[in-house]
């Protein structure tokens, strides 16, 4: 059986093959040589329809093109953001004479001083700014008001320098040497405008420089005496002010209506914001580089590092401290701005405890402590003395044994 099968194969190949011989000739032009095997059908792959392609890249391109001008493009707004939370000690300078007088004890925790962001932002940052909640954009006149960028710079570099003047100063008076102040000339450095000022406002009237000398046919030497008078008038009274230009040494007398202080409106005032002329007396100097810091804001920061720094054992307990806060003679502990940014930046330095002024208004003052969370104390203090006594509830050592009898 297998023998006859193989048989027929064979001639039916065979006929096959000599068919296919026969047609040669007729057929050579249209069939092609045999494939081998290993040879594959190649077919064309169909190509896709890519009409959106260009658009496409041309938006791609378009949106790039807007996100890198928005970034070069500056534009008038300028942000509040959080800044950083810095040493204070580390910023301290003591000349030859200063440490003839007084020793230096390092501490593990050195108290914090704080800062906020506010330079001027591209239309990108701004647009980003606006989303984000730990940033305030302002416009210019929300920023500088009716002041000058450069006035306003000036103003806190003024600032600066007068709140370190008087920090050295309430240190060195807890600490028990001699140290006073003295208020000096009241010196007209900015001028307050009514939206609608009277002919004889004082921003009509006064100018910036003018040393007033006179009030109501009242002689004041410096401001403090001044500020005693001002209860016995209302705004709209109309007083004679007797001023000495600025590069004049000739007195003149003007008629000046008073006005309602745009701060509290049980307040009458001149019209005017008086240069910070006070004369602060030292044992000696301690410098405190801050860069190009301005404003007065870091005031408490710089009293409690400074005791730190003059006394024995950790006043803070051994724990980070950050504090805010303007201080002024008598120890009182003033407001600030951005406590929202600067929270966020203490926050950020890993600090326990954050003074802030009492001062602050209720709403800033919780949302303060809802950035700040679990792990920051945000405490309120009206003085230096509260802020003392807290860090020594803390375990922070007691300065009152370490006055010193000159």
């Amino acid at each position: 059986m297998l023998s006859t099968m193989t048989a027929v194969d064979l001639t039916v190949t065979s006929k096959t093959v000599s068919d296919m011989s026969n047609d040669t000739t007729t057929t050579a032009s249209s069939v092609s040589p045999p494939m081998s095997a290993e040879q594959e059908t190649i077919i064309a792959p169909r190509q896709r329809n890519m009409w959106w392609a260009i658009p496409m890249l041309t938006i791609v391109w378009l949106i790039t093109g807007a996100i890198i001008v928005s970034a070069l493009v500056r534009v008038n707004y300028w942000e509040v953001a959080p800044g950083s939370a810095e040493q204070v000690a580390s910023r301290f300078t003591f000349d030859e004479a200063a440490l003839q007088l007084a020793s230096r004890y390092k501490t593990s925790s050195p108290v914090l001083f704080v800062t906020a962001f506010g330079s001027k932002l591209s239309a990108l940052d701004a647009l980003v700014g606006v989303v984000d909640p730990d940033v305030d954009v302002l416009n210019r006149q929300q920023k500088f008001g009716t002041e000058t960028p450069s006035e306003q710079r000036r103003l806190g570099f003024q600032a600066m320098s007068t709140a370190k003047q008087i920090a050295e100063y309430v240190a060195l008076r807890r600490l028990g040497y001699d140290a006073t102040i003295a208020y000096g000339e009241l010196i007209i450095d900015r001028l307050v405008c009514e939206a609608n000022p009277r002919p004889l406002s004082a921003c009509l009237q006064l100018e910036i420089g003018d040393t007033i000398t006179a009030f109501d046919g009242i002689e004041i030497p410096s401001l403090s005496d001044l500020l005693p008078l001002m209860a016995n008038y209302s705004p709209g009274d109309v007083v004679p002010v007797t001023v000495t230009p600025h590069k004049s040494s000739d007195s003149v007398t003007k008629r000046v209506e008073l006005i309602v202080s745009p701060d509290d409106p049980n307040r009458t005032i001149i019209g005017v914001w008086p240069a910070d002329t006070r004369k602060v007396t030292l044992p000696f100097e301690v410098g405190i580089n801050t860069d190009l810091i301005g404003g007065p804001s870091a005031g408490l920061a710089f009293t409690l590092a400074l005791i730190d720094e003059l006394t024995p054992g950790e006043l803070t307990g051994g724990l980070k401290v950050a504090a805010t806060g303007t201080i002024d003679g008598d120890e009182t502990v003033g407001a600030i701005g951005a406590l929202r940014q600067k929270t966020v930046a203490v926050r950020a330095s890993g600090a326990k405890v954050f003074f802030v002024p009492s001062s602050q208004s209720e709403e800033e003052i919780a949302e303060a402590r809802r950035v700040a969370g679990s792990k920051l104390s945000v405490v309120t203090v009206a003085n230096l003395g509260e802020a003392l006594a807290y860090l020594k509830g803390l375990g922070g050592s007691d300065i009152s044994n370490d006055a010193i009898e000159l």
